[in-house]
């Protein structure tokens, strides 16, 4: 065995619904040999990384858009006054929210 093409070994423990799901996506794929279907994954598989940035600022928005209104809220129920500055600040924060989508949806157009 010393004419190996391949002499390192890489071993490694997976759980039986692991190993059941490797099995089912081989047999997806017509091949029987693990070692050769493992190899090539490890080798040629995608890797995805998703950018959750836009989200996150979008949420943000979002987020202090309802604190505002919350706020709003109290003070009305407490004073039962309604300022103009609150319309305007809960306009912003709308708006806000519109240019995280707007930028988000061309993105990924």
């Amino acid at each position: 065995m010393a004419n190996r093409t391949r002499p390192n070994q890489i071993l490694f423990f997976v759980s039986d619904d692991e190993k059941r799901i490797i099995k089912g996506k081989m047999k997806q794929l017509g091949t029987k040999n693990m070692g050769a279907y493992l190899r090539k994954m490890a080798i040629d598989g995608y890797i995805i990384k998703v950018d959750y940035t836009q989200q996150k600022k979008l949420a943000a928005a979002v987020s202090r858009a309802a604190a505002n209104i919350n706020h709003i809220c109290r003070r009305i129920n407490s004073t039962g006054h309604f300022y103009e500055d609150d319309v305007a600040e809960l306009k912003e924060r709308q708006a806000e929210i519109w240019r995280l989508l707007k930028s988000s949806q061309s993105e990924e157009l």
